[in-house]
């Protein structure tokens, strides 16, 4: 298993990155949909604060596998992928990147101006990025709640086009991420 992506597939860290991404992304979607009509209480506080630390994970993933990327290589793109496609890919990923960190700041700098400590899975104290203002909550939360659903489209976007390269092109895209033997590879 070979840690470096290659020109048919993934390596083992893009792919670890990637599911590990994807599995708490698709955690803090599910978990921040039911959360917000929770009753006030404990298990409210508690989901909530598993909520923001999963989401600050993230962050830190997203940041450490931008920084593996600068020095990984990427698979070739399908043969005979026209080229307005690879951009929408391109966009499609940028997006996602930028939805990867500014989701988590956004959380977090809602949290702190709602003047909520900020605790990383009970472990570590977050420092404030603000003090509590009334307005600023207000707009990094219609901002949190904009990118939550931006991030469920582009995800859905995503999930698609795997499946449409799999299922109807046939091409290597998806199994070069789940670390298969492309096709074309020797």
């Amino acid at each position: 298993m070979a840690l470096h992506s290659t020109a048919y597939r993934w390596g083992a860290v893009a792919r670890l990155f990637h599911w590990l991404t994807a599995l708490g992304v698709l955690a803090l979607i599910a978990v921040g949909l039911w959360m917000t009509d929770l009753p006030n209480g404990m298990r409210k506080i508690n989901i909530y604060a598993l909520h923001k630390s999963v989401g600050i994970t993230i962050l830190g993933l997203t940041v450490l596998r931008l920084l593996w990327r600068l020095t990984d290589d990427r698979p070739l793109s399908p043969p005979g992928q026209p080229a307005w496609q690879q951009r929408a890919a391109q966009a499609a990923h940028v997006l996602l990147y930028g939805l990867l960190i500014a989701m988590p700041l956004s959380g977090w700098l809602y949290n702190s101006a709602s003047g909520f400590p900020l605790r990383w899975f009970k472990l570590a104290n977050l420092p404030h990025l603000v003090e509590a203002d009334p307005a600023l909550k207000e707009l990094a939360h219609g901002a949190h709640e904009f990118g939550a659903w931006l991030l469920i489209a582009l995800v859905v976007l995503h999930a698609a086009a795997a499946l449409k390269h799999h299922f109807v092109d046939r091409d290597d895209t998806l199994n070069a991420m789940l670390g298969r033997r492309a096709k074309d590879s020797k």
